[in-house]
């Protein structure tokens, strides 16, 4: 039998394949036309060719999902491309191995399996849109992946869809299409709104939210905003007055959502809230699904409170068909299309490739979303401070009431150590995120935090105070205070009006030390109830057995005073957040001015 000579490759390198369709038979040409074939029974393969360009030094970057064609074009000046769409998670996992950076929108789930089969080569996942919801962080942080997003380009096309949405609800257009094409003609049925003269108001008033609020003004509508950390410059800007949450849902004809889903957010629009809104109200939302208790719409719907409502995103995507929101009458529905323009589209592509061809050259992101790494002998001197920096961010921006937005932001730090020995930008990243996070769907981290600060109009100035202590601790205490604004709890803000919290590092723990000018001493971990009282035997016990009844475990607890019979303030660390009721109880109680309750 004749010999076959194995014919060689010329010019070999290394790429990936698209996503194999399901063959019958495997085929190969090689250079002198020799051929090679055999059958194969029908099954699923995920094959790795050769080719040119794996033995250069370009990166490889695998496209796991559809991206625009700038985008690309911009990657493969840089990179090795492979778009491989619809993988499943065996052969995302399989070909990861053999990538530098991976992108995806929502539909990929980029979990701790990926990164550990990725055998520490995969440097930057990019998630072309702004949630990264798919994305394990804590996973990526671990295996020294950085994250970064996409979170400005579809800006305008969001609140276009916002509009449309807005203006399509108004005069029936969904439903008077689906009823004409049923060969009907109700025109008496169909008689909508007018946009003009109506108050609307935007609930969010960040980019997409400031934009919804330019183009009603245009359509001659009166734009009132609530967003308590927005700057009121900003709104004054053009043409909008920030109110607080309760006026602008009692005054609203119509309500636009535009905040992020935050613990604070999620189901902000709930049976207790409709019931405060005018009746025949219209909402808008294209936000996320879950700022809104979609039970608690309906009952609003059917009970006429809520006259219509346009909805382009929910809890659950997609939503079930059976779903009582999706089929009401008086609801209009979208299939998650805010950013659905083709230029969105574009600017997304091109932003999420400039940001991972950038962290492949190793320069700093301002979009990245997780923390970078850290050095292990760092990160342990520090970590007690960091989690104290962003439980006082945290704090302090809680103890905020709405009004002109935080704008002005001082930290001292009291240290025994020389400035040039502690390197306070961690810290301050810290004290940022603890700040931003709460009220915003924006990541905070120390490549991000100088940036997200500005873009959101914060100044933060830095304070050190050399004091007597040991070196071997590197800091004593911080300070956070904010300047200009007016504080949800009178006796948090200090002699010269800004609002003041302090702590420091005891055992390992971060402690709250001071609340305005009262000394106090209490853990932060779980929540803080902080109370202003009459100093008065039995306020221990009073509150006590309030939060003991619900079975709430109290931590610890701390009083601060001026002078014995004067007034104090308690702070209590307690495990889980008490009822509206037993908040309620505790603000009736007679020797307490006032209260607020903190989640950590």
């Amino acid at each position: 039998m004749a010999s076959l000579k194995t014919p060689t490759l010329k010019n070999p390198s290394l790429s990936l394949s698209s996503k194999s369709r399901l063959l019958s038979a495997f085929s190969a040409t090689f250079p002198n036309n020799i051929r090679f074939s055999r059958s194969l029974p029908q099954r699923r393969f995920l094959i790795i060719t050769a080719s040119a360009a794996s033995f250069s030094n370009k990166p490889a970057v695998l496209v796991a999902e559809k991206l625009g064609e700038a985008g690309l074009t911009l990657l493969k000046q840089f990179a090795t491309v492979d778009c491989s769409y619809n993988l499943s998670p065996e052969e995302l996992c399989t070909k990861i191995s053999l990538c530098d950076a991976l992108i995806v929108r929502s539909g990929t789930k980029v979990n701790r399996e990926v990164f550990e089969s990725s055998g520490g080569r995969l440097k930057v996942v990019g998630r072309a849109g702004v949630g990264i919801d798919n994305v394990d962080l804590a996973a990526a942080t671990e295996h020294g992946c950085l994250v970064v997003n996409a979170p400005t380009a579809n800006t305008v096309a969001a609140a276009e869809h916002g509009i449309a949405l807005l203006a399509a609800m108004a005069r029936n257009v969904a439903q008077a299409d689906a009823s004409v094409k049923a060969g009907k003609w109700q025109r008496n049925k169909y008689v909508g709104v007018s946009l003009v003269g109506k108050t609307l108001v935007v609930l969010g008033f960040g980019k997409v939210g400031s934009e919804v609020a330019r183009r009603a003004k245009g359509l001659g509508m009166h734009v009132i905003a609530h967003d308590p950390y927005a700057p009121a410059d900003r709104a004054r800007a053009i043409g909008v007055e920030l109110v607080s949450f309760e006026e602008a849902i009692a005054t609203a004809d119509f309500i636009s959502l535009h905040m992020p889903l935050t613990p604070a957010t999620s189901k902000m629009l709930n049976d207790e809230t409709f019931a405060k809104m005018k009746k025949g109200v219209r909402i808008v939302n294209v936000a996320r699904g879950g700022v809104i208790d979609e039970e608690a719409l309906v009952r609003a719907l059917d009970a006429g409170i809520v006259a219509q409502a346009a909805l382009d995103v929910f809890t659950e995507e997609p939503p079930k068909p059976d779903s009582k929101l999706v089929q009401h009458e008086r609801v209009t529905v979208t299939p998650h299309l805010g950013a659905s323009t083709m230029e969105a589209q574009e600017g997304v592509a091109i932003e999420i490739a400039e940001a991972v061809v950038g962290a492949l050259n190793g320069e700093l992101a301002a979009t990245a979303v997780n923390a970078p790494m850290v050095p292990a002998e760092v990160l342990t001197e520090l970590k007690p401070y960091v989690e104290l920096a962003e439980k006082l961010g945290r704090l302090a921006v809680q103890l905020v009431a709405g009004g002109s937005g935080v704008k002005t932001v001082k930290v001292s730090y009291a240290s025994s150590r020389a400035p040039d020995d502690l390197d306070t930008r961690l810290l301050r990243a810290m004290i940022t995120k603890g700040i931003i996070e709460p009220i915003s769907s924006v990541f905070v981290n120390l490549v991000n935090a100088d940036y997200t600060a500005k873009q959101r109009g914060l100044r933060i100035t830095e304070e050190r105070i050399l004091v007597d202590g040991s070196p071997e601790s590197p800091l004593e205490s911080i300070q956070v205070q904010i300047a200009n604004v007016e504080s949800k709890f009178a006796s948090a803000t200090s002699e010269t009006g800004e609002i003041k919290v302090e702590g420091r590092v005891k055992d390992g723990i971060p402690h709250l030390t001071k609340v305005g000018s009262f000394e106090v001493d209490v853990s932060l971990e779980g929540n803080i109830i902080l109370c202003r009282q009459v100093d008065q035997p039995g306020m221990i016990g009073t509150v006590g057995s309030i939060l003991g009844e619900e079975n709430v475990n109290v931590s610890f607890m701390s009083v601060g005073r001026i002078a014995p019979r004067k007034q104090a303030v308690m702070a209590i660390g307690v495990d889980d957040q008490p009822s509206k009721e037993s908040l309620k109880r505790i603000g009736e109680v007679p020797a307490i001015e006032e209260f607020v309750f903190l989640k950590l």
